[in-house]
């Protein structure tokens, strides 16, 4: 079963929800959502990334940085830019963009469900990134950015969310990456119980992004559990802030790795290695990875198509993914690249920003770049069954989610 709830949720004016809304946390780095917030002192990333308020050099230590994200969310709602509910909702939002549209339902979600595995994830995750999203979760008292879940769609989701498509949107705006997104408020309480229902039914969730976010919601709920000698199971900290997309409007791109040298190697040596376990063909332009076990690699100003030799192609749900292949055949044994979540000389790139950005960074601070295929859904979704976990950095769901949107308070 999945056990979802409706909340008051705080929503920006319609006006606003543009200017308010920003990407996620973690899709941007501290330089980069420092430039998008200098012409915007409105953007929630001053909640999300409240580093963006200070220089590198002037950071404050410890909790202050949290308590600062706090103050910038008390204002946001004194000011204006947030409103809450007067009532509870479950809220059905679309993301559209180019020809893609996915839409799904943003409730609150059980936290003891994550705790017995019923909602399953594919990823570990890192202790200092938890611990920073604990943080900001129990500092805040909120859950600022929602978890990206997905479920099988059995195709009766759509049956149960047409009539509210009808109504009236609560917000609807294009972001400046051209994705468009609509939100409107599901206030019936029929509408409610029949969308509680239908996911009862549904045997799992699977988080698709958005695992340092429920992992620190589960760590945030086991502290104010301890606090409170009258805790019963019912109070707001026992859930978290989720999207819920069926998984068949789900969208995945490449996720590319870049790295910073050759470990000692020559172009010529390197060129020469990998053809052990790769077929090499030199390319005399981009080009996108076509099929699974197909790679495209820029190194000194060229390009060229790496396909996995059969010797080197497994069956199994972990291993056989490309990820999994140029790890374990190039990156490891060959460019000494043996924990990718931890090695200072890997760095990954988001399939939506193409394959020149994997040109720019080789010009800037990188000597070879690696496109991978796209991992499917249905694959994604076997290794989550099998209680395996994929490679790091092997998903990239576009388009993105918008912080800001939605936010859900802990009391």
């Amino acid at each position: 079963m999945a056990k979802i709830q409706p909340f008051k949720g705080y929503l920006p004016p319609p006006d606003l929800a543009k200017k308010v809304s920003s990407p996620p946390y973690d899709v941007l780095s501290s330089s980069e959502a420092r430039k998008m917030v200098q012409n915007n002192s409105d953007s929630f990333l001053r909640i999300i990334k409240p580093e963006v308020d200070y220089s590198t050099s002037q950071l404050p230590d410890n909790d202050s940085l949290y308590n600062h994200a706090s103050k910038n969310l008390e204002d946001f709602i004194k000011k204006g830019n947030f409103t809450q509910d007067e009532n509870s909702c479950f809220y059905l939002y679309q993301i559209s963009l180019g020809n893609h549209k996915q839409t799904g339902i943003i409730a609150a979600v059980s936290i003891d469900e994550y705790n017995r595995g019923l909602i399953k994830r594919h990823e570990f995750t890192r202790p200092e990134k938890e611990d920073d999203r604990t943080k900001h979760i129990e500092i805040t008292n909120a859950n600022s950015g929602p978890v990206l879940l997905t479920f099988r769609n059995d195709g009766e989701f759509q049956n149960h969310i047409a009539e509210i498509k009808n109504q009236k949107m609560a917000i609807n705006f294009f972001a400046d990456d051209g994705s468009k997104h609509s939100l409107w408020k599901i206030t019936s309480p029929s509408m409610q119980e029949s969308l509680s229902l239908y996911f009862e039914l549904i045997p799992a969730l699977y988080i698709a992004d958005g695992h340092h976010r429920a992992a620190s919601a589960s760590r945030v709920q086991k502290i104010r559990q301890d606090k409170n000698p009258n805790h019963n199971g019912d109070e707001s900290y026992n859930y978290f802030l989720s999207v819920i997309f069926p998984h068949d409007e789900m969208k995945i791109q490449g996720y590319n790795r870049l790295v910073k040298d050759l470990a000692g190697l020559s172009d010529d040596q390197f060129l020469e290695i990998i053809k052990t376990n790769f077929i090499v063909t030199k390319i005399n332009h981009i080009q996108i990875p076509h099929s699974r076990h197909t790679f495209s690699m820029y190194l000194n100003e060229c390009w060229y198509q790496l396909i996995a030799k059969d010797k080197i192609i497994s069956n199994d749900s972990v291993s056989g993914l490309d990820a999994s292949i140029l790890q374990d055949y190039l990156l490891d044994p060959i460019l000494k690249i043996d924990d990718p979540r931890t090695n200072n000389r890997i760095d990954f790139v988001g399939g939506i920003r193409g394959l020149k950005e994997l040109e720019k960074r080789c010009s800037l601070d990188a000597k070879v770049a690696f496109a991978l295929h796209p991992v499917s859904i249905d694959e994604l979704l076997t290794v989550a069954d099998a209680d395996k976990v994929m490679p790091p950095k092997s998903t990239w769901f576009e388009p993105k989610l918008r912080s800001g949107l939605v936010v859900r308070f802990l009391d």
